[in-house]
């Protein structure tokens, strides 16, 4: 089985709608080995969310037309 993917790497991502996220890591749904992306809420309760990583790194359009990152890196890196 390949490695996972190296991004995204863990760290803090800003979602386009302004919520902030810590991606904890990637791993495999373990029926069909689609990779996902494992994170949680920085704001509030902490809640634990996975999403596939196909839709993590996409880009949205906004309202403008302007497509933006779904999830940019917010910590600098």
């Amino acid at each position: 089985m390949p490695p996972l993917p190296a991004e995204p790497r863990p760290g803090r991502y800003r979602h386009f709608k302004g919520h902030e996220y810590e991606v904890l890591g990637c791993a495999r749904h373990s029926e069909t080995l689609e990779i996902l992306v494992i994170y949680r809420s920085v704001e509030g309760d902490n809640t634990l969310w996975a999403r596939p990583r196909a839709m993590f790194m996409d880009t949205v359009a906004l309202p403008t037309g302007e497509q933006v990152p779904r999830f940019a890196r917010a910590d600098g890196e």
